[in-house]
């Protein structure tokens, strides 16, 4: 088996829970598969276990996982500020007669999508030594920016000892300044707990530099430098990478739908940065750099003539996690649709193959219900590098274990429909019951007052 060292320090993976009133929408603009499956019938039900049985799965590996909670939808304090009055039951009525677009925007299931939660730096890359969180804004689209307070107040609860953990607010909400969070942030180490690569890939940086004329670029240059700042980073250890303007007209809105980095590895389609050659050799150069022995890093390049764009956007290939349990080998989380697509499934067989990477095996998970609606299995968590000390600190009631797999699969069962239409989304009754399933999530993972309806 191929393997690597045993680190002392740990990525933990948190993901996000899908939320009782999960739906397709098709609100994201620049997402080929969201936009597919629009105003289809949805299975909340299936999408929580989905993503519950891959946390099981990898809690079961060895990695420290555990769970971020879904937020409150439709969010009614937004319907509010938009102008519909009344008691709860009046303002969805009113909002689905008047403005179901707005409805819809106010109900998104995207917050399921944890990648985009936040930016997080470890503290070995720190100047203060803490773990930093900066909340994504998410400017770009209306029903993703209605996120960040909740997500800030989530955050808080989970890691709330300010010794261990420096939480910034979100970057201000404009276009100059969008902000779509660790969906465009990769790190690159020898080994955890040592002083990384942090790599900022963006799509929009001025007017003056190519951007693409189909589809927003979501994340600017100014964002990406705002977050390293705030988080106190070695000025000499980031780098900022342009994501090619062509790809996200095709649909890879986030760069980690093109590539995924882990450890020493970036796993990363051809076609996937403007300038490939010069992030390598930065990557090179800065590893070689390190505190602790160099180690090489290993670059795995899928040719587009192996694999197209579209391909890597219709499987998700490059939206997979990679990993390393306990023993120190590394692995790919995929979805099952890398399976079904023989041209991807070919590369991954012969990625895994080459003795020039560390990369091991293939994990195959069904995701179906977050696949239909645009995200993968690395859309659904937010790494977090955690030593024994950090670890100890963060809210403990979040980690996933074979007790808190059974507890959330029970309660989803409780709470959670297995169809439901945009039609629902106005229904009172489906509101309250959303509530009463949020309400006893909060008790569950000890996560105090977290929703608006809370508090």
């Amino acid at each position: 088996m191929k393997s690597g060292p045993v680190n002392p320090a740990v990525e933990a993976n948190f993901d996000g829970l899908v939320g009782p009133t999960h739906n397709y929408a098709g609100l994201a603009l620049g997402n080929v598969a969201s936009a597919k499956h629009a105003e289809q019938p949805s299975n909340p039900r299936s999408a929580v276990l989905q993503g519950l049985a891959k946390m099981k799965a990898l809690a079961d590996l060895g990695m420290a996982q555990a769970v971020l909670p879904p937020q409150e939808r439709p969010h009614i304090p937004s319907l509010k500020r938009l102008g519909f009055s009344g008691k709860d039951a009046a303002v969805l009525r009113k909002a689905y007669s008047e403005a179901p677009a707005l409805l819809a925007a106010m109900a998104s299931a995207s917050s399921m999508w944890t990648a985009n939660a936040a930016t997080v730096s470890p503290s070995a890359d720190c100047a203060d030594g803490r773990v930093h969180f900066t909340p994504a804004n998410l400017a770009t689209h209306l029903h993703r920016a209605i996120e960040p307070e909740t997500t800030a107040r989530a955050l808080h609860a989970i890691f709330p000892d300010p010794q261990c953990f420096m939480h910034h607010q979100p970057l201000p909400a404009t276009p100059q300044l969008g902000d779509e969070g660790a969906a465009n942030h990769t790190r690159l180490c020898t080994s955890y707990g040592a002083p990384g690569l942090e790599l900022f890939v963006y799509g929009a940086a001025g007017e003056d530099l190519p951007h693409p004329s189909r589809y927003p670029a979501r994340q600017t240059l100014a964002a990406s430098e705002a977050v390293a700042r705030l988080h106190g980073l070695d000025a000499a250890r980031c780098h900022y990478a342009q994501q090619r303007p062509e790809v996200i007209d095709q649909g890879v809105f986030h760069n980690d739908v093109i590539a995924v980095g882990n450890r020493e590895v970036l796993l990363y389609h051809e076609q996937a940065f403007e300038d490939p050659a010069a992030l390598r050799d930065w990557v090179r150069r800065a590893l070689a750099a390190a505190p602790e022995p160099a180690r090489e890093p290993v670059f795995v390049e899928v040719a587009a003539a192996e694999v197209t764009v579209e391909d890597a956007v219709h499987s998700y290939l490059f939206n997979s996690q990679l990993i390393c349990p306990p023993d120190g080998s590394m692995w790919l989380v995929a979805a099952q649709e890398c399976a079904e697509h023989p041209r991807v499934w070919s590369a991954l067989e012969r990625m895994v193959a080459d003795t020039a990477n560390p990369i091991a095996g293939v994990k195959l998970f069904d995701l179906r219900e977050s696949m239909r609606n645009g995200g993968g299995p690395a859309c659904l968590r937010l790494r977090v590098v955690l030593n024994e000390a950090e670890r100890a600190a963060v809210n403990p009631k979040v980690w996933l274990n074979g007790e808190l797999h059974g507890q959330l699969s029970a309660w989803a069962a409780r709470h959670y429909r297995d169809r439901l239409v945009l039609a629902d989304l106005a229904d009172p009754a489906l509101l309250d019951e959303s509530r009463g399933a949020l309400d006893e999530l909060t008790q569950i993972l000890g996560l105090g007052s977290l929703y608006d309806f809370q508090r």
